[in-house]
């Protein structure tokens, strides 16, 4: 690939993102790429990107997010979507003959038997991060009811946030996983501003899927 048009550290940082989403399947954040670079400031991260949309290897989707400008595309390589094959059995008490066989595959709809009704959020701070939470992970989210103390996204005067849900007479609390987050309380008469975005299910990130309830 020609990249004339960059300078050194710029072709540095184009490289990163897109060797990036070549092995993770998602982009970046920009914490990700500061924590790459030692910057200190996320203007910097902006400014790389700026540049590289100006330069035009990089595009603005309609979400406002970045993306690979369609003239660099053959960059990207295609991940295969199929599940994990399940090869045989494993005895898990006395010693027993191995047994090879194609015994199908492990997919997300085998992890997740509702996977129609479920969607995803990228995780955007620490808050949740004693529940194994972490800042770029992606929740999975379903359109389902939420109970006392279940982990849940909320959306309030226009903001959202992941947080577990608790709700008494005294008004809805939503309470962090983490001891340097307050918790956040919304009095009785303004329940009807709140709205239950879905209920969390598990989360995703380089370590692997893992359901609520699982740890």
């Amino acid at each position: 690939m020609d990249h004339g048009q960059l300078t050194r550290k710029q072709k540095e940082f184009f490289d990163f993102i897109i060797d990036y989403k070549n092995e993770h399947d998602v982009w970046p954040t920009y914490r990700e790429i500061a924590d790459q670079f030692g910057y200190k400031s996320p203007n910097s991260v902006t400014q790389n990107i700026q540049a590289l949309l100006k330069k035009e290897y990089l595009i603005k989707t309609e979400d406002n997010e970045y993306d690979i400008h369609p003239r660099h595309e053959e960059l990207l390589t295609e991940k295969d979507t199929t599940g994990i094959p399940v090869r045989g059995l494993i005895a898990a008490g006395y010693l027993q003959e191995a047994v090879e066989a194609d015994l199908g595959q492990i997919t997300l709809e085998t992890l997740f038997p509702k996977l129609e009704n479920v969607f995803a959020l990228r995780v955007s701070g620490m808050s949740m991060k004693d529940e194994g939470i972490q800042d770029g992970d992606f929740v999975l989210l379903m359109d389902a009811d939420v109970r006392q103390g279940d982990i849940g996204a909320v959306m309030y005067n226009g903001e959202t946030s992941l947080k577990k849900i608790y709700k008494d007479r005294n008004g809805l609390r939503l309470e962090a996983a983490n001891d340097e987050y307050k918790d956040i309380l919304i009095e009785p008469d303004s329940f009807e501003e709140v709205q239950v975005i879905g209920k969390y299910v598990g989360h995703v990130n380089r370590q692997g899927i893992f359901r609520a309830g699982g740890r």
